[in-house]
């Protein structure tokens, strides 16, 4: 029986065994499965089911202190894969062998599948519910259940797995008024249960505010980003909490521990389990944890990867985590929570007397700079705390880190985008440029 035979499972301990016969002193396999049923559905019909199952293995290994690292996808011929691995160490320069001893454990699966017969009718009743109010709207919407299977062996006895389900969606509603185009989508991201009514609401609560157009407020006003949006703003904060970036001097909070970097009300986090996504160990085998970043504004760690956390003597915090099957691991955060405050959307509209919102962007976001400039693709006006239509043409500047500092609101309206939980928020200090309608 050739390797390309054998079960997966049995593969990664192949790949061990040859690469330790072939003189490596380290080796470690990471390997990846996933299978994923997403349902299409465009112009408010359904489009397409699909079906698609993916595997790849990474073999990692280190000969003479030099690392290699070679990649298949799908079935794979083990001693190929070790020897391709041990070709490219040769062209690297040696460095210390970064390994996790451990034993095994297989963790539970948090999340629940659910058939494609289900995702069909959520999508249906969300299309339904969309166009029993607005019929001139095209709907297009994709509704998926993710399964994805991880394993990691290497030669220090360590054997962790854990598959974790995910369910996901995405609805966006055209509406052409004449020459005017409007575009209004949100999703969904959770364990076992997507709510197809509360995502057609979202919807129709901005089709309703964008049913007129306005001229944007211009100058330095109050901007309200909503949880969908705010993201990009976290993103930042996560690089600036990044030790490699530390490491690299690119970080603006390099030498800020223990001060503090942003508003008072500012409390961010990362709870491993607590999302729709679950993770109990980091790519390298270390077990993930709850970590506070920054607590009530002051700057508490920086995250960690093995390399970076010896490098800065503070050991792991366990993220490590692979960009890829072909990369070496890197730092990286995992379910990143903003505390939220308290209040709902349309109660921070409420503190605005004349306000932007930003809802949707166009663009990409800040950089670990923290300066940007985004073209609001759906926003609107608020005027003594009431939305009095949509704007356009109108760009929001600033710098991320600023506006952090300058807090004016923090909503309970905590939403995940992604890996990421936000709540709305009003900062002041940006600047909003813009034309007449």
């Amino acid at each position: 029986m050739g390797s390309h035979d054998l079960p997966q499972e049995a593969q990664a301990e192949q790949l061990i065994e040859l690469a330790k016969k072939a003189g490596a002193q380290a080796a470690e396999v990471y390997q990846s499965r996933s299978h994923t049923k997403p349902v299409f559905f465009e112009a408010n019909r359904l489009k397409q089911l699909e079906s698609a199952q993916s595997e790849g293995t990474a073999l990692r290994l280190w000969l003479d202190g030099r690392p290699g690292l070679a990649v298949a996808y799908g079935p794979l011929e083990a001693q190929a894969l070790v020897e391709r691995a041990m070709a490219l160490s040769s062209l690297n320069e040696p460095e210390t062998v970064e390994l996790t001893s451990g034993s095994t454990k297989s963790y539970p699966d948090l999340g629940e599948a659910v058939p494609v017969e289900q995702l069909v009718t959520w999508g249906k009743e969300a299309i339904a519910l969309i166009r029993d109010v607005h019929a001139e709207v095209l709907v297009s919407s994709e509704w998926e259940c993710e399964v994805e299977s991880t394993r990691l062996l290497n030669s220090e006895g360590l054997d962790y797995s854990y598959t974790d389900t995910t369910l996901s969606c995405y609805v966006a509603a055209e509406w052409v008024r004449g020459e005017d185009f409007l575009s209004v989508s949100d999703g969904q991201t959770q364990r076992d249960l997507l709510e197809p009514a509360v995502l057609a609401q979202q919807i129709l609560q901005r089709l309703d505010w964008a049913k007129e157009n306005i001229s944007p407020p211009i100058g330095r006003v109050p901007v309200l980003f909503t949880a969908k949006a705010a993201d990009m703003l976290w993103a930042t904060v996560s690089a600036a909490l990044n030790g490699k970036r530390v490491l690299e001097g690119a970080s603006p909070w390099s030498d800020r521990l223990g001060l503090a970097v942003t508003h008072r009300h500012i409390t961010v986090s990362q709870q491993p389990e607590a999302g729709p996504y679950s993770c109990p160990f980091d790519d390298e085998g270390t077990q993930t944890q709850p970590l506070t970043l920054i607590k009530n504004g002051i700057l508490q760690l920086f995250y960690t990867d093995r390399t970076t956390g010896r490098q800065l003597s503070s050991g792991t915090t366990g993220n490590g985590f692979r960009p890829d099957l072909g990369s070496y691991p890197t730092p990286g955060l995992y379910n990143m929570l903003v505390q939220p405050g308290i209040g709902t959307l349309p109660d921070l509209m409420q503190q605005l007397d004349d306000g932007l919102v930003v809802d949707q962007m166009l663009g990409g976001g800040a950089g670990i700079s923290g300066d940007f400039s985004i073209n609001v693709d759906l926003g609107y006006r608020v005027q003594r705390g009431q939305v009095v239509g949509r704007v356009k043409d109108t760009m929001v500047a600033g710098n991320v880190y600023a506006a952090l500092k300058q807090l004016v609101a923090l909503g309970g309206d905590g939403e995940w985008n992604g890996s990421c939980f936000t709540p709305s928020l009003i900062v002041e200090g940006l600047s909003v440029t813009g034309k007449s309608s």
